[in-house]
């Protein structure tokens, strides 16, 4: 027998619905260009590698070893800051996070020597720890966990079309702004993009409120239907956990940091290493390089789209994790035999992309199924800095490996085999408790 909505239950979810519609495109899209400015900011060494380890003379392993030197003050850094934010609210906390990471981004553009270069990327990342779990933790504040997959995946494509946008960019600034008044194209590159980050930096102390109470453009009906709505979600997540010591202490945060660490391993060869990878093709011009790099990035775009949708409609999160793991290990393997071929290499690394960043909504929305409060905040910036250990071992790895053989075969390797362990941990992960 079909159940028909009376007209009040029909008003009452049109409302439900508009409430969230406006909370989103208030909120959602500023985010989303934020984290777009800081994935910028981390991968835009990608590019100025093409030019300044020659101007620089820097071996692959020197600038692998600095790239990765930013996750080591992220992760130192990451849990800390995450608990300011909760202290001091989201809107001074992500606007200093987001100044201080675009004016030491813009600072990359002075170094000439190793230690230098060193330096400034361990700083880079303290400067931005905290800003991905802060949203991540800011975002449970506003939306119940079941409507978390399409709203982390709107926020989480910031980080491919930082790809999309950031690639050509990148390239057309390195090719037309070389040796203008002077200064290289890598160094007009970290000049000309740290300006969105702390533009944005300043406009986060108008855009964000700290919480629904304080945001004036809803009425008084709407935090009331908000807070009930979200008092109901945490009555669901019956035995979630609210302390420091619940969400540090937690097998499943620890679980959640390896699962992490996998996509991280090959998010990370692909952001930081792409272009590399494709100059090695043969192809030379840093613009074709540039608009190459989108490619892979726009079926990730897609893909995080699609999974996030998915994910909510079934209200399942393990299985489109697990499937997307599998296929990007198989890409990764199967690359090795096609490293001088422009079409594989990117069709491969395209199928890659869309296996470890097309989960990502699904994956962010998992800790607020059994962490709330200050474990939610601790648990989000712990999982996150564990897995931030992959920056400093991926970067590292492909570079030494680079140096010793010339190839980055068994690199590509490793980085499948962990995803073929983080498909294990999410299989571990209590469908009753994740699946909502």
């Amino acid at each position: 027998m079909s159940y028909a909505q009376t007209p009040a239950e029909a008003s009452a979810l049109d409302t439900t619905q508009n409430l969230y519609k406006k909370i989103t495109w208030r909120l959602v899209p500023f985010l989303c260009f934020c984290y777009l400015a800081a994935y910028l900011d981390r991968i835009n060494i990608s590019f100025a590698k093409l030019q300044m380890i020659g101007d620089l003379q820097f071996s692959e392993a020197s600038y692998g070893l600095g790239a990765g030197l930013f996750f080591v003050g992220y992760i130192l850094f990451e849990v800390p800051s995450n608990l300011v934010l909760t202290k001091v609210g989201a809107r001074v906390w992500i606007a200093r996070i987001m100044i201080t990471w675009g004016l030491l981004s813009a600072a990359t553009m002075l170094v000439t020597t190793p230690t230098q270069f060193y330096i400034v990327r361990f700083l880079l990342g303290a400067a931005e720890a905290g800003f991905l779990p802060g949203v991540l933790y800011y975002l449970t504040l506003w939306f119940p966990s079941y409507r978390r997959g399409r709203i982390m995946a709107l926020f989480i494509i910031g980080l491919p079309l930082s790809s999309v946008i950031g690639g050509p960019l990148s390239g057309w600034i390195m090719g037309h702004f070389d040796q203008v008044h002077g200064l290289r194209g890598w160094q007009w590159l970290f000049l000309l993009e740290a300006i969105p980050s702390v533009i944005l930096g300043l406009l986060t102390f108008v855009a964000l409120p700290n919480s629904y109470k304080d945001a004036k453009w809803l009425s008084d009906d709407e935090k009331t239907q908000l807070a009930t709505d979200l008092r109901a979600d945490d009555a669901e997540a019956k035995g979630a956990k609210h302390s420091f010591k619940e969400g540090f202490f937690n097998l499943k945060v620890w679980m959640l940091g390896g699962i992490d660490f996998s996509i991280l391993l090959t998010a990370y060869a692909l952001g930081f290493w792409l272009p590399t990878f494709i100059r090695k093709t043969g192809v030379i011009d840093t613009f074709h390089i540039g608009l190459l790099t989108a490619l892979p990035n726009i079926a990730a775009v897609i893909a995080i789209l699609l999974i996030g949708a998915s994910s909510d409609k079934h209200r399942e999160r393990r299985w489109h994790i697990i499937v997307p793991f599998l296929a990007a290990a198989a890409a990764m393997c199967v690359s090795t035999f096609f490293a001088e071929n422009l079409a594989a290499t990117v069709l491969l690394f395209s199928i890659a992309s869309i296996g470890v960043l097309g989960p990502l909504p699904v994956y962010f929305s998992l800790p607020a199924t059994f962490l709330k409060g200050t474990a939610a905040a601790t648990g989000f910036a712990l999982a996150i800095s564990l897995a931030s250990i992959a920056g400093l071992i991926s970067n590292s790895l492909i570079g030494l490996v680079l140096d010793l053989t010339g190839s980055s075969a068994a690199a590509m390797w490793f980085f499948a085999f962990c995803l073929l362990l983080g498909s294990l941990l999410v299989f571990a992960l209590p469908a009753k408790v994740v699946n909502r």
